[in-house]
């Protein structure tokens, strides 16, 4: 066991850094006693729009939620289809069936994780509804393609930009557009959950969109379908963000652009110190991305054995994910067999994510560096850049 060990994520590091800033905004509502839709909801709900670069922000319940409630909003009929990876969170795919759809699995590019144009135009049907595409990790996937496919085909690209606010993507053209994850789909969904670049103290969500039609519908649904008091336009639900929550976010939200800086020296860091080690391959990054680095996932022969080396060692560490969503139980019924998705199906056996989150230390990536190395018979303390 190591002497100091280095968790994946280190919420406590965070909080004591910023502690002066976000206890009073939370005794501010303690004293207001606004616990349900107070100003801090409307307050974020601006800020993180404007971030986004979109008019509307319509803040719920969870990131689950951000997904489900667009998905409501297309109201999906058995049979509907949606196409949607298979290598990513559960809570991608269930809301799809939640919302009364069917996913359609699709495979993933063996570099990014992410989905691509190919695999998403020969999965399209007559029955697809919608493409729900997913910024894995914290980088975008090619959006200008995907959106130009979808438009062709007439059909809505929502984002899955839960691990991914504040990535960017330069989609090229006159002095490059560069456009924010969440920005260019139809609708976007994020998740403030605690370990998020942007977390708060339980659940949140919230949903992007520049669809005006589309955002007083979300505020509807989200408010038990109707914008009075006990009026129900439509059959909606109980989704909203705490005002403890909005307050927790806007107080860290400032500090959102110097934590991914961090996540991405960090990141670059790792990458250089694995360069020459043939085993590991660190993450890819598109050229044509910034990315946040929700995670920094390499892919590792022998990841189960390394996993328990370095939790040996007491290095955090995390498979996300172990099961592609195509061979899950709960989707059994749409026939899937091993090997029907093999990229998605290899990178279930390879990744694994290392710490990265921005209070890491030096010492501390070191350790977490040398144990991957220690482990391929690699060089141990030294040889890394300083970031």
């Amino acid at each position: 066991m190591s002497a100091r060990p280095v968790p994946l994520i280190d919420l406590q590091a965070q909080h004591a850094a910023i502690r002066d800033v976000v206890m009073p905004a939370v005794q501010a509502v303690i004293e207001r006693q606004q616990f349900i839709m107070g100003p801090e909801v409307r307050d974020l709900e601006s800020a993180i729009a404007r971030l986004s670069r979109v008019p509307h922000g319509i803040g719920c319940a969870s990131g689950t939620d951000a997904l489900l409630l667009p998905l409501r909003a297309l109201d999906l009929r058995p049979g509907d289809e949606v196409i949607t990876p298979a290598f990513t969170m559960g809570a991608t795919a269930t809301a799809v069936h939640n919302a009364g759809g069917t996913p359609v699995f699709v495979d993933v590019d063996r570099a990014s994780f992410n989905v691509t144009p190919d695999a998403i135009e020969v999965a399209m049907t007559p029955r697809t509804r919608a493409i729900i595409v997913v910024h894995l990790f914290g980088q975008m996937a090619p959006m200008e393609e995907i959106l130009n496919l979808a438009e062709r085909k007439s059909v809505p690209v929502l984002e899955d930009a839960a691990q991914a606010i504040g990535a960017q993507r330069n989609f090229g053209g006159r002095g490059g557009a560069w456009r924010r994850a969440g920005e260019t789909g139809w609708a976007a969904s994020l998740s403030f959950f605690p370990t998020k670049n942007l977390g708060c103290w339980g659940d949140g969500g919230m949903i992007l969109t520049r669809d005006d039609g589309l955002a007083e519908r979300l505020r509807r649904l989200r408010v038990h379908g109707g914008l009075r008091k006990y009026f129900h336009e439509e059959v909606g639900t109980n989704s909203r963000l705490d005002t403890i929550q909005a307050a927790v976010l806007l107080a860290k939200l400032p500090f959102l652009e110097a934590w991914s800086a961090a996540r991405r020296r960090h990141a670059e860091w790792y990458t250089d110190r694995f360069s020459a080690q043939g085993d590991v391959t660190p993450p890819w990054v598109d050229p044509a991305n910034e990315p946040i680095f929700h995670q920094y996932t390499i892919r590792a022969p022998r990841r189960d054995e390394l996993l328990q080396h370095l939790t040996a060692r007491g290095i955090g560490c995390a498979v996300y994910y172990p099961l592609a969503l195509h061979l899950q139980p709960c989707f059994a019924h749409l026939g899937h067999r091993p090997g029907s998705l093999p990229e998605a199906e290899a990178a279930t056996r390879e990744v694994l994510s290392l710490p990265v989150y921005p209070e890491l230390t030096d010492a501390q990536r070191e350790a977490v560096a040398s144990a991957v190395l220690e482990f391929y018979g690699g060089k141990g303390v030294g040889g890394g850049r300083k970031a």
